[in-house]
């Protein structure tokens, strides 16, 4: 949520800091607003709406100088208003943040009993009049950033201008992400890569409790403590046209056809062609594999994802797993102990209910592991440095609506779920055979190709969108592991049209959803032959005998089931053991399309933010 970006340098900064926000709405956002510095002069601009609103008011109102800070707005204390727009500006300091000042009630009641006027209702304009009173005192910028820390609970990544020193940027995180961009010329800061990416590829990731300054030349970094500290600078390989729609109407839609890349960027040096043995550098197997138990956290899409890669996991290695909602996990006093690994997954690493599970898991004990998609993220660097973390290498996801992001995830559950089958204490397991692992690497291998022919059928699921566009309800069926795809696409579907979609296991549909079943409900069945197909099959019976329209995602070759449905979405001949991550594609491309045809705002869906990093 809510985006930053900041610069300081030699050249004009309005439209850098124009350009990051642009690449960070992603995020989600309501209001914006540039600030910049010249001859020691605030020169500010804000806008409520879409960026093109800011554009049009930056016309009117420019903000020259060499160095600023913006922001992008996800309202949590205060409408959506000019007013509560960021950056706010008192007494020549001027602030924009990221993440809830949690006692901001009475800071606030305090300062307008010592004199201070507020001229809006956000908790952000609280850290302007702190540092403001601060600074008036005689503190220096960085002390007068440090005492309002002092006194804010809550969660924060911030950054700070002030007329009476022109050539720095205070700022500080904790629990929000934060990132410094070393140019050649120029120092950035931001809430994420895509932001400053075509101005350069070495960045600096702070961590929680960090803060200094940021001048032209250098940056100056203390941590919790106030210590001087040096964090290191990564290269990172993303380019800019990654960051870019490249040609697509959507970055949605572009994502998802770069899932055969991010895929096998995800696979690279993971799985030897020889033996077909499972190579996770950074992983410490022989710790994951003497847990007696594992426990998944995660949110959303994610959340789907550790459903999915339970099956797996329990398939092969025989370890009991359970799957757990990070925001409810430490709300029930879970049982954890040094032998139950918890393995958090998080497309951001900033997810705020999954590093609460983590800390909790870390408070009883628990060794941790992480899967997400980007290096040296908060979820990263909660993980046990002796289990490490898993990096999905899906590149930057722009869309809201995750893709590429899901599919690397289960990909990533697939490598550790072998990893771990292969690892000698796991060896004469039943159930785990060693040609069962060489099939499923080798059918993980020909995953893009598989993907690639999926996607070569857009054309077929462009045509049932049109057929389905109008209806306002939907059902998703699915057993087994189709089970949390169904719940995935039913998730895709409401995210991006504004359709009401339910996913539930095929075999709950007699206790209680038949009852929506009529002409009005199309009901999308995920059903490829294999277990469980007749009963899935039994299933659509009833559906179709109470007038139900059925959208059936089948095997190719799939007469019967074609012939019970209005409609079909076909999937190719490949892997059985593929057909999880095959089947998310079509249903990805059917909620895409149906909400293009609706008119919706695809990569941005209303209340929707990409990282939700507060609770």
């Amino acid at each position: 949520m809510c985006g930053i970006v900041g610069y300081v340098g030699d050249q004009n900064a309005e439209p850098i800091l124009y350009e990051g926000l642009t690449k960070l709405e992603y995020r989600g956002y309501d209001s914006a607003g540039i600030a910049t510095l010249k001859e020691g002069r605030t020169e500010r601009c804000r806008a409520v709406g879409k960026l093109v609103n800011l554009r049009s008011a930056l016309a009117e109102t420019p903000c020259p100088g060499s160095i600023g800070i913006g922001h992008t707005r996800w309202a949590t204390h205060g409408a959506p208003t000019l007013d509560n727009a960021h950056p706010h500006h008192v007494d020549g300091v001027t602030v924009v943040h990221n993440g809830i000042i949690e006692n901001h009630a009475s800071l606030r009641a305090d300062l307008i009993q010592s004199g201070s006027h507020f001229a809006s209702h956000t908790d952000t304009e609280i850290f302007a009049h702190l540092i403001s009173k601060a600074r008036q005192s005689g503190m220096s910028l960085l002390d007068s950033l440090r005492d309002a820390l002092k006194r804010i609970e809550g969660a924060y990544a911030i950054a700070v201008v002030d007329e009476s020193v022109p050539g720095q940027i205070a700022f500080a995180r904790l629990a929000s992400p934060l990132v410094i961009g070393h140019a050649e010329d120029a120092h950035h800061l931001a809430s994420d890569i895509p932001a400053v990416l075509n101005y350069t590829r070495r960045f600096t990731f702070l961590e929680d409790g960090d803060h200094g300054l940021l001048f032209q030349d250098r940056s100056e970094i203390y941590d919790a403590n106030d210590d001087s500290v040096e964090r290191p600078v990564k290269v990172i390989d993303w380019s800019p046209v990654m960051a870019e729609k490249g040609g697509h109407k959507h970055f949605m839609h572009k994502e998802i056809f770069e899932q055969p890349r991010a895929i096998t960027d995800t696979l690279r040096g993971r799985i030897q062609s020889s033996d077909k043995k499972v190579n996770l550098e950074g992983i410490d197997l022989d710790a994951l594999a003497s847990c007696e138990r594992l426990v998944i956290v995660a949110c959303g899409t994610s959340y789907h994802a550790g459903m999915t890669g339970r099956y797996r996991l329990e398939a092969l290695t025989r370890i009991p797993t359970q799957v757990e909602l990070a925001s409810e996990f430490r709300y029930r006093k879970p049982i954890l102990d040094s032998k139950c690994a918890v393995l958090a997954i998080s497309q951001s690493g900033e997810t705020a209910d999954t590093l609460a599970a983590l800390q909790e898991a870390e408070r009883l004990g628990a060794p941790r592991i992480g899967i997400t998609n980007v290096i040296d993220s908060a979820v990263a660097r909660h993980c046990d440095q002796s289990l490490g973390t898993l990096y999905t290498r899906a590149g930057p996801e722009i869309g809201v609506a995750s893709t590429k992001a899901f599919t690397t995830q289960l990909v990533a559950l697939d490598l550790l779920a072998l990893a771990l089958a292969q690892h000698e204490s796991r060896s004469g397991l039943d159930g785990v055979q060693s040609q069962a692992g060489v099939d499923l690497a080798e059918a993980l291998l020909r995953l893009p190709r598989d993907i690639e022919a999926l996607l070569d059928n857009e054309d077929d699921v462009l045509k049932v969108a049109r057929d389905f566009l109008k209806h306002d309800h939907m059902l998703y069926l699915g057993r087994q592991a189709m089970f949390p795809i169904a719940l995935e696409g039913a998730l895709k579907l409401k995210e991006i049209s504004y359709i009401h979609a339910e996913g539930y296991a095929a075999g709950e549909m007699k206790h209680g959803p038949i009852a929506l079943i009529d002409e009005t409900m199309p009901v999308v069945v995920i059903a490829p032959r294999g277990e469980g197909y007749e009963k899935v099959v039994s299933n659509l019976e009833e559906v179709r005998a109470r007038g139900g329209k059925i959208i059936a995602l089948c095997d190719d070759d799939d007469v019967e089931l074609k012939n019970l449905s209005e409609a079909s979405l076909m999937l190719p001949k490949a892997s059985a053991l593929m057909r999880p991550v095959l089947a998310t594609i079509p249903l990805q491309l059917f909620a895409y399309h149906i909400a293009d045809l609706r008119g919706t705002d695809v990569d941005q869906p209303r209340n929707l933010a990409k990282s939700v990093t507060v609770e």
